[in-house]
């Protein structure tokens, strides 16, 4: 048993009857000196459920990797995340991207990568300067904003984009994705209202699938819709699966990720003063960004044979957690991981996963965040928090409900020219 003076060095409680699931020390954000501890001292820990079953935690980068990288032994097929259905996970089992293994995983995903020509790249990029313009017009507009619903805008135009939803209804699917995946209750479960703004988006992908069998575009969804694996052509269930997925991951890394990237460096103004000063920072910055709001807190995978992980002994059925604000602190890969510098290097962040599940929109995230943050440091002088500032109550997604700031224009800044 740990001593009382070590365990006060890491934390407030013990790290050994933490319950790291809890999504009330996630929106907290106290968990830094719990993981600390677990790096060092139990890096792949037991958590047992009072009414059966539990789950491996995974804190360390070189476990996490070992995991995330061998699907033969660590399955994504009987879901992703901890709480969740799993007879939603077994619906979706190998229909989905997410919750397919190698090799039937490769065959969709190469599906949904034939979207991505060089011609709808531009297109994209050209969307993302459009839209972080106005946004930034917007904010700049209010003085005092929430950033959570400036950063919405960007990751939600690109994924419409990408996946043919006319610009007219670009509005509709902004306000139906920010209820859908940002209205959570007090257990960290979605509301009622999320439920139906998440069954409304479904509904119009499927009026959306049965227009792009009629009339094919270069997007997503008619890849999809001609897309065969096994010489069979998916089923109109599992393109609105895969739909559904891009929209979650599309959706909450990018703004998550900008609005913790925004705090960041407003609790850094040393850090923003050298972004300002030198683009040549902006690839860096954005990978630091990434690694220190690590927007997915976890990731889980499910043995499918008994195996051995840092000497723990792990049986056929049993959940692996890998987490993701620990392993991205990991000392042992990261210099100084809890400070936070926009010029480190290497940086070899999980963030976007590893091996075949490294996530599909991990490039375009990044394009996102260099335009949003590229932007921000010519147009904005300084940023200070200026409100309320609310994580999401949850182990799954590290985010905000809210964050009040206000973004100083920089000097000669006049109103940009809105774009639709």
């Amino acid at each position: 048993m740990t001593g009382t003076t070590e365990v006060a060095a890491y934390g407030p409680a013990d790290p050994e009857r933490v319950d790291v699931a809890d999504p009330r020390l996630h929106r907290d954000d106290v968990l830094a000196p719990v993981w600390r501890w677990l790096r060092h001292h139990d890096p792949v820990r037991w958590s047992a459920h009072p009414s059966g079953g539990g789950y491996w935690s995974v804190t360390t980068h070189a476990e996490a990797v070992q995991v995330l990288r061998d699907s033969r032994t660590f399955s994504s097929e009987r879901g992703m995340r901890l709480g969740g259905d799993p007879r939603a996970a077994a619906a979706a089992s190998r229909k989905m991207l997410i919750v397919t293994d190698p090799p039937r995983h490769g065959a969709v995903r190469r599906i949904i990568a034939s979207a991505f020509a060089a011609r709808t790249v531009r297109r994209l990029e050209q969307n993302m300067k459009e839209t972080v313009t106005a946004a930034l017009d917007r904010a700049l507009e209010q003085g005092a904003c929430d950033f959570v619903e400036i950063a919405a805008m960007l990751p939600v135009s690109v994924i419409c984009d990408l996946l043919g939803v006319p610009r007219a209804d670009w509005d509709f699917m902004l306000d139906r994705t920010t209820v859908a995946f940002g209205a959570v209750d007090e257990h960290g479960s979605p509301t009622a209202a999320a439920v139906e703004a998440h069954a409304e988006i479904l509904v119009y992908y499927a009026e959306l699938v049965a227009e792009r069998r009629r009339r094919p575009r270069e997007d997503v969804v008619t890849a999809l819709v001609r897309g065969e694996v096994d010489g069979r052509a998916l089923t109109d269930e599992e393109i609105l699966l895969n739909c559904d997925g891009l929209i979650s991951g599309g959706n909450e890394t990018t703004r998550h990720a900008a609005v913790g990237g925004l705090l960041a460096l407003a609790a850094h103004p040393d850090q923003w003063q050298a972004l300002r000063g030198d683009p040549g920072l902006l690839p860096t910055a954005v990978d630091e960004i990434l690694r220190w709001t690590s927007p997915g807190a976890h990731t889980l995978r499910t043995a499918v044979r008994d195996t051995e992980l840092a000497g723990q002994r792990i049986g056929a059925g049993q959940s692996v957690v890998a987490w993701g604000a620990s392993v991205n602190r990991d000392e042992s890969v990261f210099d100084e991981p809890d400070e936070f510098r926009l010029d480190r290097r290497p940086n070899r962040h999980l963030t976007f996963g590893h091996g075949a599940h490294y996530c599909l929109g991990g490039a375009l995230a990044t394009s996102e965040l260099r335009v949003l943050f590229g932007e921000l440091r010519q147009r904005v002088a300084e940023v200070e928090v200026a409100g309320p500032v609310r994580r999401v109550r949850s182990n799954h997604i590290a985010g905000y409900e809210e964050a009040v700031v206000a973004l100083r224009p920089a000097a000669g800044d006049g109103k940009r020219v809105r774009h639709g």
